[in-house]
């Protein structure tokens, strides 16, 4: 394999791992602002105590 070759395929595994990379962070950022948004739509439930309790007899 000859150093040009050498050097090509090396910088297409280097912007793979950085395109990688960043496709990450967007989906750990969407996913961040997804779990806010729920909070934030939870805490403006018109009822808030709904769900909280479970009353079970046997």
């Amino acid at each position: 394999m000859d150093i040009a070759a050498l050097s090509i395929a090396m910088r297409q595994a280097s912007l793979q791992q950085a395109v990688g990379l960043q496709v990450m962070s967007i989906a750990k950022n969407t996913a961040e602002l997804q779990g806010q948004n729920m909070a934030q739509m939870l805490q403006q439930s018109p009822h808030p105590d709904l769900g909280k309790t479970l009353d079970i007899q046997v």
